[in-house]
């Protein structure tokens, strides 16, 4: 059995995903996997357009994004929307298309919804005969993850699998298997030996700043107001957060960079303040961790946090002095957050890989 994972490399979480799925693969089964980016099957202007598109407009222009990811998701503008699609798919992905022909993978897991589109036209056209599942990875899900040909959905929660069936996708397609994590995440640790190895202070609240794979967000004006708790910085790709952090020197903060230990950074967390992309709130969920909300990219993370809310997990809307309020209550309550960390159970999935991978028969 040969097995393809595929992602889109526009932000971090569809990898960590697809590098979660194919881990897992590896541990459960003895089948060939092999992990791509589709990205580089595409010409290289397209690749960079592609990424530096999409940055540019969440960070420069929001409300441009959220006018695009609203209008795209229309009834009536759909059907066109994902003709076009065809079209610049097949003339820019023509090397992605050349590779699933020759390859012939019995399974194609697909941690992004371009991949989606190409691998589904070809089973369309009985180029391909994979099986194809989808692995959506927030907690909305828009149309345009939607392809013909694809024979399962993951899902993040029953919330998202309804609104699939509201979308007319019929039930035996979808599974709630959650947003596939690394396992790692699940690992229990001696939390006391293992602050003492990160260097972070033992008996002290301590909240977890994550600020996202590109650094974006008010990080230097929640840190301010944080006086009397400990601080992580976790600023990922942020270089410029980094340095800047780093050379103003909070007293109450430790910096880090792009780390790849996110697991043990958060089990040495009482809080994480953080963006709200479908990757982290499942690490979170999964680690056990009451989360606050901030920056929110309109479009897919706003949705994220208004499906959280039908479950009561999380905090949003905060200003940045209130962000410290809502912290000050979760430290000084043990039923405030003993009460968070119950709502967080009904929503963390330690088992999606596993669950997932057991759909390869």
């Amino acid at each position: 059995m040969r097995i393809l994972v595929i992602h889109a490399s526009a932000g971090a979480g569809h990898l960590k995903a697809a590098e979660a799925l194919r881990d897992g693969i590896k541990r459960y089964t003895d089948y060939d996997v092999v992990l791509v980016d589709a990205l580089d099957y595409t010409y290289p202007a397209f690749k960079s357009m592609y990424r530096n598109t999409y940055f540019f407009m969440i960070s420069k222009l929001p409300w441009l994004w959220a006018f695009a990811f609203g209008s795209i998701d229309h009834p009536w503008i759909q059907p066109f929307i994902r003709f076009v699609r065809r079209i610049y798919n097949s003339i820019n992905a023509r090397a992605l298309q050349k590779f699933l022909i020759q390859e012939q993978f019995d399974y194609i897991l697909s941690e992004h919804f371009m991949p989606n589109e190409v691998a589904c036209a070809l089973k369309r056209k009985g180029l391909i005969s994979s099986k194809i599942i989808s692995a959506i990875t927030d907690y909305d899900v828009h149309k345009i993850w939607l392809a013909d040909g694809l024979d399962k959905i993951t899902v993040a929660c029953p919330w998202t699998m309804e609104r699939l069936k509201s979308f007319g996708i019929p039930e035996e397609k979808l599974m709630v298997s959650g947003i596939p994590t690394n396992e790692k995440f699940s690992i229990s640790h001696d939390v006391r030996k293992l602050k003492d190895r990160l260097g972070v202070k033992q008996d002290i609240f301590t909240v977890l700043i994550a600020t996202g794979s590109f650094g974006i967000g008010p990080i230097e004006e929640i840190i301010q107001t944080l006086e009397g708790f400990q601080v992580i910085v976790v600023c990922g790709h942020g270089k410029a957060l980094f340095d800047r952090l780093n050379e103003k020197k909070y007293p109450q903060a430790k910096v880090f960079g792009l780390v790849n230990n996110m697991d043990e950074i958060m089990a040495v967390s009482d809080v994480m303040v953080t963006k709200p992309g479908g990757l982290s709130i499942s690490e979170a969920l999964v680690r056990g961790l009451p989360m606050i909300f901030f920056s929110a990219i309109p479009g897919q993370e706003t949705n994220n946090v208004k499906v959280l809310k039908e479950y009561g997990v999380g905090i949003s809307g905060c200003s940045i002095p209130e962000i410290a309020g809502e912290l000050k209550k979760l430290r000084d309550s043990k039923e405030e957050y003993k009460s968070a960390i119950e709502k967080i159970k009904v929503l963390a999935r330690p088992n999606a890989v596993k669950d997932i991978v057991a759909l390869i028969k």
